[in-house]
This record gives structure tokens, sequence and C-alpha cells, in this order.
């Protein structure tokens, strides 16, 4: 099993531009993902997001099309911006499909955490279940959203 990228997807009952939103917006990602949230939605834009019982991880936009693909790079640990060796990178991609989007996230860059093997591993699956998760948690918020 490679432990480099995890790739999930899941279809949403809403248009391309109200999940973009629910992404990329901080009133919406507190809805589904953490509980604060600040973005600089542009390039090299920096993003912090906030739990209360953890702390706060740092990332920074990679990549930004709206309303298609938007990408960050976050820190593997509380407190630290993101660097070589301490980081991976989150890619997100909406595809309308009929009367919904598809939505995939890719994160990728386990392999290249300045950690032992192991510890990529546990983080690896510790995400694995985490976006299981929030991916569930996104859908249901997004749907609910009025248009």
């Amino acid at each position: 099993m490679s432990t480099n990228q995890i790739e999930q997807q899941t279809f949403i009952a809403a248009p391309a531009e109200r999940v973009w939103a629910v992404l990329t917006e901080p009133a919406h990602i507190v809805g589904w993902f953490g509980d604060t949230a600040e973005i600089e939605l542009e390039q090299g834009g920096r993003v912090v997001l906030g739990w209360t019982e953890h702390g706060e991880v740092h990332a920074v936009v990679e990549k930004l099309e709206p309303p298609r693909v938007f990408a960050f790079r976050w820190s593997t640990g509380f407190g630290v911006p993101p660097a070589p060796g301490t980081s991976t990178l989150v890619e997100f991609t909406l595809t309308p499909d009929g009367e919904g989007t598809l939505l995939r996230v890719v994160e990728s860059g386990f392999d290249e955490l300045a950690v032992p093997a192991e510890d990529q591993r546990r983080r690896y699956q510790e995400n694995t279940e985490g976006w299981t998760q929030e991916l569930g948690e996104l859908k249901t918020y997004a749907e609910k959203l009025d248009s």
C-alpha cells in the first residue's frame, strides 16, 4: 500500500459555485471543518485553520482556479508554518456533474515528511480517516445551504 497520496471523492448535490464557497470562505469552512478559519484567497495567500482543543494549523495557497481547483500546503504541526519536510499538499478539484458537483481531494507528500517511516504511515492513516469524515461533513453542509 502506498502511503504517499490519499485520494477520495464524493458527489455533492449542489452547484460547483456553492461547493467552491464552502471550501474557500471562512464563514462556511467553520460549518464543516474546524472552529476557526482565515484565508487570503490568492496565490501564496496565508491560511490558518483552528481547532479549540488542538490549536492552529498554518497553510499557504498553492493553486487557485475558481471554481475548479483549490490547493494548499499545510503544516503537519500545530502553530508552525508549512515548510519542506513538515507539510503536505491538499488539492481539491470540482467537476460539474449534472445537477451537482464531483469533489475530489488528493493529499500528497507523506513520504517527504522528515519523520520516521512509521510516523509517515500513521499520519497517512489518520488523514485518510480524517478526509473520509470531513468530506461527509462538507457534503452534508453544502447540500443543506440555500442556493
